[in-house]
């Protein structure tokens, strides 16, 4: 597992949104987490919308790179909608219990 950590440039304190300073770990809180994806969605929602009035106007430089960026925006968005069916289905499963 250290091999892919390290292929990837990412340990699992960045994974899980923690550094340490000063020998302790300082973790990100859920919301700050979640602020900061839906902010690089909307970046990659740019992105891909710049790409894509790059191709339509044929101001495109390199047509593979609008290609990726396109295609980078589609994924995040619908990854960013299955987390967000996850959470919705979570909750209505945590308010579905009895206490």
């Amino acid at each position: 597992m250290s091999d892919i950590n390290n292929i990837t440039g990412l340990s699992t304190a960045d994974l899980l949104g923690k550094s340490n300073v000063n020998n302790k770990t300082v973790g990100e809180g859920f919301a700050e987490t979640l602020k900061k994806s839906l902010n690089n969605v909307n970046e990659m929602q740019e992105a891909g919308e710049k790409a894509m009035s790059d191709l339509a106007t044929g101001q495109v430089k390199d047509l593979h790179q609008a290609a990726l960026a396109i295609d980078k925006a589609e994924i995040s968005m619908k990854f960013m909608l299955e987390v967000r069916n996850k959470a919705l289905n979570a909750y209505k499963e945590i308010s579905r219990t009895q206490m």
